[in-house]
């Protein structure tokens, strides 16, 4: 296993030597854990509903929407009055970006030393801005490097297995950094990804400086065994533009969205739905996530408002989200959980 030191020199760190093996580097966690994937056991097939036409809203009620803005919402909206959806999405895009590319454990101990000094000198205003930064720097090295709540490999293989496709072209909505594309590529490949974002920043810096380094878990084509993947060595495209205006037909095998539903009001969800449904070839297979309702989740919308909450958000379960799928025209082949996230598998009916 190579040292976090020689990842940034080696484009290619990693090889079929390093399976199940699992490391931490600055900013992120490797997760070369099961490459077989005989055993993901990070997807739980929830099964709560048998027959989603008999389940209703008055049975599950609705989600719970986020309410905790971020003080640059806030700070902008009484400068330049209400802030545009679009807007909203630059402001989270960029806030949420600084944070996967910091050298963690650097940062925390900054943070420390910070807070030490102004301890020290009885500088309360300063003591509870870094008391805050601590506070929020170790949520994060805990939901992201420790946990890898946000990407979650072993959850994200383990909700996208079984899939019958061969070479899919796959259609990614609201894209940003692409990860989930990227991991579909790796146990599908030679097919094609297109990703969606109407954010330029996005194919610029989220998608454009994900480490060309970080080893996806996939599938060698020729032999049909295990193989690492990495961003450069996928066919991928990046988009800018709305997701409205897009004027691909229904020539994709695969449509996925994560975290995208749970920003629109109800009066706008069948529309999303819309968008999975349109490009779809027939029996192709819309995937979509959103976050879980739990408490840690309310907790981390809160304590990170500031990096996260710039736009409309909702907590879901299950049953939730899944009624907004199969009313908006699509059947349920598997409903679940990831570690922060809910989980569907549909297609179009």
């Amino acid at each position: 296993m190579l040292n976090a030191e020689e990842l940034y020199v080696n484009n290619d760190p990693y090889s079929e030597e390093d399976f199940g093996s699992t490391s931490l580097t600055p900013s992120y966690r490797v997760d070369l854990r099961d490459p077989e994937n005989d055993k993901l056991d990070k997807f739980m097939n929830a099964n709560l509903v048998a027959d989603w036409s008999q389940l209703s809203w008055k049975d599950v009620g609705k989600p719970y929407e986020v309410k905790t803005v971020a003080k640059s919402k806030v700070d902008y909206e009484k400068e330049y009055g209400s802030m545009s959806v679009k807007t909203s999405w630059k402001y989270f895009n960029r806030s949420f970006h600084e944070w996967f590319v910091k050298d963690v454990p650097e940062e925390i101990s900054r943070s420390k030393n910070d807070l030490k000094r102004h301890l020290a000198r009885f500088q309360l205003n300063d003591v509870k801005k870094a008391l805050g930064e601590t506070i929020q720097l170790s949520l994060w090295n805990y939901a992201h490097r420790v946990e890898d709540g946000v990407w979650d490999p072993r959850g994200k293989r383990a909700l996208f297995q079984g899939l019958d496709v061969q070479k899919p072209r796959i259609l990614f909505l609201g894209a940003a950094e692409g990860y989930e594309a990227m991991q579909l590529y790796a146990m599908y490949p030679e097919g094609e990804v297109v990703m969606v974002d109407y954010d330029e920043f996005c194919r610029t810096d989220r998608f454009g400086h994900f480490p060309d380094s970080y080893p996806f878990l996939g599938t060698n084509p020729a032999t049909g065994q295990p193989k690492v993947w990495y961003k450069d060595k996928m066919n991928i495209h990046y988009v800018i533009d709305n997701i409205r205006n897009l004027t691909f037909g229904r020539e994709f095998d695969i449509v996925i969205s994560v975290g995208l539903l749970e920003h629109f009001p109800d009066e706008y969800k069948q529309e999303v739905m819309d968008w999975h449904r349109k490009f779809l070839k027939p029996g192709g297979y819309a995937i979509m996530t959103t976050p879980r309702l739990q408490l840690k989740s309310k907790l981390f919308y809160m304590i990170m408002a500031d990096v996260m909450n710039h736009t409309y958000r909702e907590l879901m379960d299950i049953r939730q989200m899944g009624l907004y799928v199969y009313e908006g025209g699509f059947d349920i082949l598997r409903h679940g959980y990831i570690k922060v996230h809910n989980g569907i598998v549909a297609k179009a009916r």
